[in-house]
């Protein structure tokens, strides 16, 4: 057996591997329709005006302003129609003394004109006049030619995530593709005689891969490409070939393996094929949780450990940060809630403990059961931290939960 000698805290862990990200500088080219949620890897800039025409912001008429002067319900202006325009269509008629157009909201704002009438402040008077009811300054109900984006503007800049309305912005101005940063590739897979991928029939002493599938899901909708492998077997051999098929990947995920057993022999890869920056974190569930340079390359190594609650809980708050960085996205928004705790918990000392809890009408409600219980998590709405000095959280304490 080989026991932890020491162990660092939460926080020295996240300060290195804060100090080991390098942001993914490969990009590609993608649609427009493909490019949310992705972080530009340039600067977009306007070719055209938006709109690229004055455009009339009401239905209406579009009038020049000074024939409406003095206009009033009592003492309405008769203007001649003289056109109708619709969205999609390019005026033919100019607007002279005594004329208006009808106009639709949207519609290009025809030449001569200055202002538009909203059709609730006036009257038809007959087939082809209006009545006017009241004075319109000039500008009024139009949408100036550039009043949104100007010619050169830069719409997006390099770095920012492509949110809906930036993605609104570069189709405004009539971009099809975007370039972005490439998502980060993460290898991922599960180590251990035990494990046998879901489908598959139970031996004596076997459990199903739980971890590949739960750390799959947090890559995905944390901006990785998950790489998901089929479960390893305890062997130096076997983990060693495990590891070079990885070779490519930005970032690998192994889980197991890497406590204090004689049988776990992550600790020994490493050795043979990196360098560690650190294993063993003073932190409830997953105190084997290792971090690792591989190779020449210095790839990134996460050996997290097999219990399903314990990967989960460590990926949650240092495997996402990681991959976050990495692909260059801004860090998952943090909600929480301070609710009165429902159930005395008793903590470890010495370590920080991330213990997950149930909202239950306002209350927060113990659902931690043990590292190797999965419902821990699936069963949870989040987590509350127990500080290392603290071994006790009595009931109706206030604390503040950290929503999954």
């Amino acid at each position: 057996m080989r026991p932890f000698t020491s162990t660092i805290s939460f926080d020295e862990a996240r300060r290195r591997l804060d100090a080991a990200v390098v942001p993914i500088t490969r990009t590609e080219l993608v649609s427009l329709g493909s490019a949310g949620g992705r972080v530009s890897a340039e600067d977009v800039a306007s070719s055209i005006d938006v709109p690229p025409f004055a455009r009339s912001a009401m239905d209406g008429y579009a009038v020049i302003a000074a024939d409406t002067s003095g206009a009033s319900a009592g003492a309405p202006v008769r203007l001649r129609i003289v056109d109708r325009l619709y969205t999609g269509q390019s005026p033919t008629v100019a607007i002279g003394p005594g004329t208006c157009a009808e106009i639709a909201t949207g519609a290009p704002l025809p030449a001569g004109a200055d202002a538009v009438v909203m059709v609730e402040q006036t009257a038809r008077d007959g087939s082809d006049a209006v009545l006017i009811a009241c004075a319109a300054p000039a500008g009024q109900n139009i949408g100036r030619r550039g009043a949104d984006i100007t010619a050169g503007a830069t719409v997006v800049r390099k770095g920012e995530l492509l949110n809906p309305g930036r993605i609104g912005a570069v189709a405004a101005i009539g971009r099809p593709a975007v370039e972005v940063y490439e998502r980060p590739r993460v290898a991922i897979l599960s180590t251990g005689n035990e494990v046998v991928e879901p489908g598959r029939s139970l031996g004596p002493g076997q459990i199903f891969d739980v971890n590949r599938f739960t750390l799959t899901a947090i890559v995905e909708s944390n901006g990785g490409v998950a790489d998901a492998r089929p479960p390893v077997d305890d062997t130096i051999s076997s983990l060693g070939a495990a590891l070079d098929a990885c070779a490519g990947a930005d970032i690998i995920v192994f889980s197991g393996g890497s406590s204090v057993g004689e049988r776990d022999l992550i600790l020994d890869l490493v050795a043979a094929k990196g360098e560690m920056v650190f294993h063993g974190i003073a932190v409830k569930p997953g105190k084997p949780t290792a971090f690792a340079h591989i190779g020449s390359s210095r790839t990134p190594f996460f050996g997290m450990p097999g219990n399903p609650t314990s990967c989960l809980s460590n990926a949650y708050v240092l495997l996402i940060p990681y991959l976050r960085a990495l692909a260059r996205l801004p860090e998952a928004p943090n909600r929480t809630v301070t609710v009165p705790l429902g159930r005395r918990i008793v903590s470890q000392a010495g370590r920080l403990q991330f213990y997950t809890v149930t909202l239950e009408r306002g209350v927060a409600m113990p659902a931690f059961k043990g590292s190797g219980e999965i419902t821990s998590l699936s069963h949870a709405d989040g987590y509350i931290q127990i500080p290392a000095d603290q071994s006790v959280v009595e009931e109706g304490h206030a604390v503040e939960v950290t929503l999954f």
